[in-house]
């Protein structure tokens, strides 16, 4: 056994402030106890006062400003006053006496005087308040250190029942999920979808588990591994998943969570994190947006290098690098802004891999949605395929919010079960907003919006590469006035013209308004950007002008104060988008023309009807000519709707299908 192992624990007493409040207590009772210790007092009345200056007892007298003497008896005269032997009265034995006021005082002493029965001498004291003067002297002391306390416990707050020990600022505010822990035991069956990120996390698992196996041909395990991708798509489960999978302890905590008012206190929270990490290795550390503490430095508004969250991330690189052993010790941390994070932090040696946890695709949502389905009863109606193909975009968070939407309209409306119609209510509601059919519009208003709707689904419908057409409706919804819904297809890579015919489509409706009622209305301002934000996209960075082609102008960097080309191609960018979005314009105008018979009959069907579907524009137009994988997807479904709207008023954001 090693010597240490046999030196016994001492058991120091933890520092406590009634200790403190004890000590003054005591302080304050001894000195108020011995104060009055030099001698014996007695209370007489001012009749014997007299009495005994006229036989020339007293020695000296003290008269106050309250209408008080204290007369000091001679010493011989002692015993024969109070009674007692010498000894046990005092040093100066003094009496009491209240007089009527200080002047009938003074001309009985000054008698006295005169006749030869006081020799003494007379002084004049103001009264000393003792409990006054000792409050005004402790109450100081006893406001700062409330103050002291109050700042401390601000400054620990959150921590618990440790946040109201003020020496406890410092320390690490992590959650600690212990191993073994059944009750809070995630696992991969937890998590749906995302199986290629599983996939990749699978082998930290396994380097938790069977270390050996990887160090005994050289290797050496991962520190870290940063999990990147959009909100919402379970970056943070994921990582409790494995946690749960190596049935190892997991350190959770915020990037926030680092970053105090106090500089210093950063810092230590890194240290005393990773110190119990060590303590408990091997266990997981998981930092969610990391991006709070990580940021590049030298690139803030402030320029300086040496704020609290840059003294925090240096503290951050330095454990992560291996100063010290950290043996057992995997850190993950979760972010969707890893464009802005240091690039020391995401050197090899510290997060090792990068893992990207995308948006679920279709086969994913599906095993989402069976997640939350579980515990919503179901009627026969509800179709998991057909709920994962009308969410195109949907990340996890967003399919869960679905689920739980679906639930509240069934109750609402008074259902034993959640049905088919709750959850297409609920995409509705969730993307649209809620329908608003007691907005009052006049006849010209609602005919100009049922043109624009109309615009929107002919020329969706005979554009090759435009999304399919699955319902249109004029129905105010949040704070649109109108909205078409397409279903979406999930391209890997868009080509160009592809984004031209949808870029056709969008303009469809601000084109049927100028073509059919003579004018333009402020309805289209939501399309007009959407275009715009597409053109210039198309040129500036994925090279698809004619005169500006093969290059890209991206620049990532956060604060950049130039852009990367000269004035001189900045006019030729904006020429260039004018002239594409002009020509779709043209086009609009021109198959508008073409079809102006059955468009002018969709839009009076819209009118009456309010809400129309797919088959009710193929009866107009006939079978669509150019017939998809997503048109035999829509076409299993008598009323399906989907993601993708085109909305009238642009103070609704529009939703679109990021595409590589």
């Amino acid at each position: 056994m090693e010597e240490n192992e046999k030196k016994p624990k001492i058991n120091m007493p933890r520092f406590n402030l009634s200790w403190l409040y004890m000590f003054i207590a005591l302080t304050i009772g001894y000195l108020y106890l011995t104060s009055d210790g030099s001698g014996m007092d007695k209370q007489i009345t001012y009749t014997e006062f007299k009495e005994m200056v006229n036989k020339g007892y007293a020695d000296k007298i003290i008269a106050y400003n309250d209408n008080t003497v204290d007369m000091f008896i001679k010493p011989q005269y002692v015993k024969e006053v109070f009674k007692e032997d010498a000894k046990k009265v005092g040093r100066s034995p003094s009496i009491h006496i209240e007089v009527g006021s200080i002047e009938s005082l003074d001309k009985f002493m000054e008698k006295a005087q005169e006749e030869g029965k006081f020799t003494g001498s007379i002084s004049y004291k103001k009264k000393d308040d003792m409990f006054g003067a000792l409050f005004w002297n402790i109450a100081p002391l006893i406001f700062i250190v409330a103050i002291w306390i109050f700042i401390m416990r601000r400054m620990s707050g959150g921590m618990g029942s440790g946040g109201m020990n003020p020496f406890n600022v410092g320390k690490s505010k992590a959650q600690v999920y212990e191993k073994g822990d059944q009750n809070n035991r995630i696992t991969f069956k937890d998590v749906a979808g995302q199986e290629g990120a599983k996939q990749e996390v699978q082998e930290i698992v396994d380097f938790l588990k069977q270390p050996q196996k990887y160090t005994e041909l050289g290797g050496k395990i991962p520190k870290g591994a940063l999990l990147v991708g959009p909100p919402g798509t379970g970056k943070t489960l994921l990582a409790k998943a494995v946690a749960g999978e190596a049935d190892v302890p997991f350190f959770s905590m915020s990037g926030s969570d680092f970053v105090e008012m106090f500089v210093g206190v950063g810092a230590s929270r890194v240290r005393d994190l990773f110190r119990q990490a060590k303590e408990k290795a091997p266990c997981i550390i998981f930092i969610d947006e990391i991006d709070a503490v990580g940021r590049a430095r030298s690139k803030g508004p402030n320029m300086g290098g040496n704020d609290e969250r840059e003294s925090t991330l240096n503290q951050l690189l330095t454990e992560m690098d291996g100063f010290g052993t950290n043996s057992g010790v995997i850190i993950l941390a979760a972010t969707n802004r890893a464009d802005i994070l240091d690039k020391a932090l995401l050197r090899a040696g510290r997060f090792d891999r990068q893992i990207h946890v995308d948006l679920p695709d279709l086969n994913e949502r599906k095993a989402v949605f069976e997640v939350h389905l579980k515990p919503l009863k179901l009627d026969s109606s509800v179709d998991v395929d057909l709920l994962a193909r009308q969410t195109p975009g949907f990340s996890g968070a967003d399919i869960a919010n679905v689920c739980n939407e679906a639930a509240l309209i069934a109750a609402r409306h008074q259902k034993s079960a959640v049905g088919k119609q709750d959850f297409l209510d609920a995409i509705d509601r969730i993307i649209g907003g809620l329908e608003k059919k007691t907005k009052i519009m006049t006849t010209a208003e609602k005919r100009t919006i049922a043109l624009h709707e109309a615009g929107h689904a002919t020329l969706s419908w005979f554009l090759e590469h435009a999304n399919p057409l699955i319902k249109v409706t004029i129905v105010p919804r949040g704070r649109a006035l109108g909205a078409a819904w397409y279903l979406p297809e999930e391209r890997q890579i868009t080509t160009k013209e592809q984004m031209l015919d949808e870029m056709c489509a969008t303009l469809g409706g601000r084109a049927a308004e100028e073509l059919f009622t003579g004018h333009i209305s402020t309805g289209a301002m939501n399309d007009l950007e959407r275009v715009t934000k597409q053109s210039y996209g198309m040129i500036a960075y994925a090279g698809m002008s004619d005169k500006l082609p093969n290059l890209c102008y991206y620049n990532n960097e956060e604060y950049s104060f130039s852009k990367p080309y000269s004035d001189r191609t900045a006019e030729l960018i904006d020429e260039e988008v004018k002239r594409m979005i002009n020509e779709q314009y043209d086009r609009a105008k021109k198959m508008l023309s073409e079809h102006k018979e059955g468009h002018n009959q969709l839009a009076q069907l819209l009118m009456d009807k309010e809400v129309i579907f797919a088959e009710d524009v193929e009866r107009i137009f006939g079978k669509r000519p150019w017939a998809s994988r997503s048109e035999e997807i829509m076409n299993t479904d008598e009323s399906p709707k989907a993601l993708e709207s085109e909305e009238v008023d642009s103070s609704v954001p529009q939703l679109e299908n990021k595409e590589a």
